[in-house]
């Protein structure tokens, strides 16, 4: 018995999850149906791990398990893979849509919070499915296809599930490919800072710039952020140029204005790093910028993966004097529990709020007059993100927003232009009339 089933979860193991495929193979040649298989892989279960020990992490995961089984019926088995790898084998996968529903009724159920030892956790699923003998009539060929579906899902950022097609395998090349270039990318110098400025709502002059990272590969060119910054976190990379975008901006922003704040962006890997702080610390002691003009920016999604210690880090930081600002606010999570918490130094409004806010839409205008009412009583400021026309501006300015940040004030520019804007008598101009 003890060899077919998995010891912590009692769930079958990945011997009796092969035989089982291999079963359902064989009854899909003999009645000319088919079968698939399916591979589940918990979205950000590393990080419990780390943070929380292998304890909780072990009952986390018979918590999943028990979730798992109960949505089987007779036609399905689920079983533990290894690690935070499950399956499921579906004998009879004549109809696709069953085999989707499956996958997305996983993802819901497991993405549901989970409580263990006093701890609210969140860890998302990702599925990857192949269906035999289409994909595969090997057990061995099934599972490397589903494993492949797999890693696409993980790759779009979780919490998805995608079908095994051929061209799977060229996809995942690049990937490979893309993750070596990025670990040589800090030792080659491939990485630079742009900055994007942040006008004050009223007299328009810079009060500060958002630091945002570039990539120009010597193998792949310019990478689009939105394709390396995940893989960077994935891969844990994202700790160390993390630290290098950190001392960077903190340096460059010593060429402009006392007044001018740089804010830099931390994901939930970093704050989750118990060297952050020292980071901080060594950044702002190397280039000499006081902590006040450094403002670090979050997402509400850090406070998904481990809520106590993301805020633990944010409060070092803003103990040293430092800002801390909270991007994408309305898009996530619910983060107004958070909001009293700690004291954010600004909440940034999320440009697809203004956008439809300037079309006339109601509901968009009420959530940022909430949000400005909101952040004026609990004294913090508000950043109107996006604005690209004059409509915008003016709109954002009747909101009462105090600072605004878009492509109408500036597009994100090197370290150079940011201090050239200090050099224009025009910009000079705009601070003496403030």
């Amino acid at each position: 018995w003890m060899a077919r089933y998995d010891t912590l979860t009692g769930l079958p193991n990945r011997m009796m999850l092969t035989e089982a495929l291999g079963d359902a193979l064989d009854y899909a040649e003999k009645w000319r149906t088919r079968c698939a298989f399916l591979m589940i892989d918990l979205d950000r279960f590393k990080a419990v791990n780390d943070t929380l020990g292998h304890l909780v992490g072990d009952q986390l995961l018979a918590r999943v398990s028990e979730r798992l089984k109960e949505q089987m019926t007779e036609n399905e088995l689920c079983g533990r893979l290894g690690g935070d790898e499950f399956a499921i084998v579906i004998r009879d996968a004549s109809d696709l849509e069953h085999v989707k529903a499956v996958a997305q009724q996983v993802i819901r159920r497991l993405s549901q919070p989970y409580e263990v030892e006093h701890h609210t956790l969140y860890v998302g699923a990702s599925v990857g499915s192949a269906f035999g003998p289409r994909d595969g009539a090997t057990v061995e060929t099934l599972m490397r296809n589903a494993d492949l579906a797999l890693y696409r899902a993980k790759d779009t950022g979780g919490n998805a599930h995608f079908t095994y097609e051929p061209a799977l395998h060229a996809h995942a090349e690049e990937r490979r490919q893309l993750e070596f270039s990025l670990r040589q990318a800090l030792d080659n110098n491939e990485f630079q800072l742009v900055y994007q400025p942040v006008v004050d709502a009223h007299t328009e002059g810079v009060v500060s710039f958002e630091a945002l990272l570039r990539w120009n590969s010597k193998e792949h060119g310019f990478v689009s952020p939105g394709k390396f910054i995940p893989l960077a976190e994935d891969t844990r990379l994202i700790v160390p140029i993390g630290e290098w975008v950190l001392h960077q901006a903190c340096r460059e922003a010593m060429n402009w204005p006392e007044h001018v704040r740089v804010a830099v962006n931390a994901s939930g890997e970093q704050l989750l790093d118990p060297n952050f702080s020292a980071s901080v610390i060594s950044a702002l002691t190397q280039s000499g910028l006081s902590p006040r003009r450094l403002e670090i920016e979050v997402t509400e999604s850090i406070f998904l993966r481990d809520a106590s210690q993301a805020q633990a880090a944010l409060e070092q930081i803003m103990a040293l004097g430092c800002g801390i600002a909270l991007d994408d606010f309305g898009t996530g999570y619910s983060s107004l529990g958070y909001l009293r918490k700690l004291r954010f130094s600004t909440i940034k409004v999320d440009r697809s709020f203004v956008q439809s806010a300037a079309t006339g839409n109601v509901e968009s205008l009420a959530i940022i007059r909430a949000v400005v009412a909101m952040a004026d009583s609990l004294e913090m400021s508000t950043t109107a993100e996006g604005a690209e026309t004059e409509k915008e501006v003016e709109l954002i300015r009747q909101l009462g927003c105090r600072k605004i940040q878009g492509y109408f004030f500036g597009r994100p520019m090197p370290a150079k232009d940011a201090e050239d804007l200090f050099r224009n008598p025009h910009y000079l101009a705009k601070q003496s009339a403030a």
